[in-house]
């Protein structure tokens, strides 16, 4: 087995429609860190993902049962200069970037460490699993950087003060804290790390595709929009769902399996 297997893509149909996307960053001698050569691999190939219009969900994982992500590779980050410095860091960014955007739900699938540029690439994922040995943290201050770039989505994520704590001390939490500070959804024995994850997928996938996807777009407005000009985007949202039948034919189902259970 390859110690650097770059990122990988494989697609899972599903019985109704469409497909589940399973990608995985294999960089395992390294705890899957990520270096230019990797990240701009993912940013590339995330383009073709986003694309696919037959995608419903997308499940990331780290390869190797030891990280989820490790973080930006340390020795690249230690030869930088300013100049490089900039375009290293934009890069964490596109590449977490490209997750946050893609435009269906993305899980993050933890299992082991998610440090410094890992952690800020499980924040840009929707919802996030995690087994109960993994372990959280942005050290960047320990090597004498700040967290950047995605480190901004922990504060709406995990409240301000768990935000600080992380930020400001380098220290890692474990899986438990984690789940009591919000900061991931669900914790697992690595051996039912699947199945907690399919828990969360299976209603993602059981909603209407356009829905979810209209849903995802929102989402991501409210997030950058005011309050008034973020519901005036929603208004336009439930307008758009009925561009197609999904909202006629669920309702109408719905509407049916209700009248069903009325007493005669």
């Amino acid at each position: 087995m390859s110690e650097r297997g770059g990122f990988l893509v494989r697609r899972e149909p599903q019985p109704e429609s469409g497909h589940v996307a399973h990608l995985t960053i294999d960089n395992r001698a390294k705890l899957n860190s990520l270096d230019r050569a990797l990240m701009e691999e993912i940013v590339e190939r995330m383009g073709a993902v986003a694309a696919d219009p037959e995608l419903r969900l997308a499940i990331l994982s780290g390869a190797g049962g030891r990280a989820f992500v490790g973080g930006a590779d340390i020795a690249e980050i230690a030869g930088l200069d300013a100049l490089a410095a900039r375009h290293f860091i934009t890069l964490v960014h596109r590449c977490c970037d490209a997750f946050r955007r893609l435009p269906v739900p993305v899980i993050a699938r933890i299992d082991g460490f998610a440090l410094g540029a890992g952690l800020e690439l499980a924040a840009a994922c929707d919802l996030r699993v995690a087994s109960d040995d993994s372990t959280f943290g942005m050290p960047e201050v320990r090597i004498g950087i700040p967290s950047v770039v995605e480190a901004a989505l922990l504060p709406r994520l995990i409240g301000i003060g768990h935000a600080r704590r992380l930020l400001l001390t380098g220290e890692t939490i474990g899986a438990a804290e984690a789940l009591a500070w919000g900061l991931v959804d669900a914790v697992a024995p690595s051996a039912g790390l699947d199945q907690a994850i399919d828990r969360l997928a299976r209603p993602i996938l059981a909603a209407g595709p356009r829905a979810i996807r209209l849903q995802k777009r929102l989402i991501l407005d409210w997030e950058e929009l005011p309050t008034g000009p973020a519901i005036e985007r929603g208004i336009d949202a439930f307008v758009q769902a009925f561009d197609s039948d999904e909202p006629a034919r669920m309702a109408g189902a719905a509407l049916a399996r209700l009248n069903a259970r009325k007493p005669r």
